[in-house]
């Protein structure tokens, strides 16, 4: 059973979010405080954290900042706070999603059902005649040997692996791996698509598998073509 970890200081917003889960079939665990949120995820790891900014002791952003030292469970924010400032500074700690308060419980509880459906989702292996990627575990091989993926990286893994063989647009590939804020900068994301290929790729400067389409955008080719495709 899919678990879940709500944590707000406000009682009434609490029980409103833990009575919603658990009439869904959640399994809910609940916390008024960062450093409490932090124990109950430690001893029973949730699959997804719903979390308020706005908390005594730790802020919301330090919780965000200490479950990303371990783990990627999908953490959607539940705030007061409506500044761009605000969702910016929890998204670029490591949240997944931002909602303000006042909230409609059928919208949060849409939410988290689609980001622990990706997060199961990115659990499937990947294996190609080059490399192997588990998502679950965040475990990348090669020929080569075992290799280490930055977060970034495995985003864009996971949009390239949910994905075979769709050509996908920069601005997707940027969306997914950054989020919506801010502005795109097409140099960076082929920054971060060459290190993929220079850790994954057999030949990284003629791509096999994380191929790119002038003008287009890239596309994953989840098995070995016959021929080389075009490089960056």
């Amino acid at each position: 059973m899919t678990r879940v970890l709500a944590v707000d200081d406000e009682p009434g917003i609490l029980s409103v979010v833990v009575a919603n889960l658990r009439a869904r079939g959640y399994e809910v665990d609940s916390a008024g405080t960062g450093e409490l949120a932090l124990d109950v995820a430690a001893d029973r790891t949730p699959d997804a954290v719903i979390l308020d900014l706005g908390l005594p002791g730790m802020s919301g952003y330090e919780v965000i900042q200490a479950l990303r030292g371990w783990t990627d469970i999908p953490i959607i924010v539940l705030s007061a706070r409506e500044t761009t400032q605000d969702k910016v500074a929890a998204l670029e700690a490591g949240a997944d999603d931002y909602m303000t308060k006042p909230f409609a419980i059928d919208e949060l509880l849409a939410r988290v059902q689609a980001l622990v459906r990706r997060a199961s989702d990115a659990g499937n292996v990947i294996e190609t005649a080059d490399f192997t990627l588990d998502f679950r575990n965040r475990r990348a091989t090669t020929s080569r040997g075992p290799v280490h993926l930055t977060r970034t990286e495995w985003r864009l893994a996971e949009v390239f692996a949910r994905n075979p063989g769709r050509l996908l647009a920069a601005d997707e590939l940027y969306d997914a791996a950054w989020g919506t804020r801010g502005k795109k900068h097409s140099s960076v994301l082929r920054i971060h698509i060459g290190h993929l290929r220079a850790k994954l790729e057999p030949a990284p400067t003629q791509p096999r598998y994380f191929v790119t389409e002038l003008g287009g955008g890239y596309r994953f080719v989840a098995s070995r073509p016959d021929t080389d495709a075009d490089g960056v």
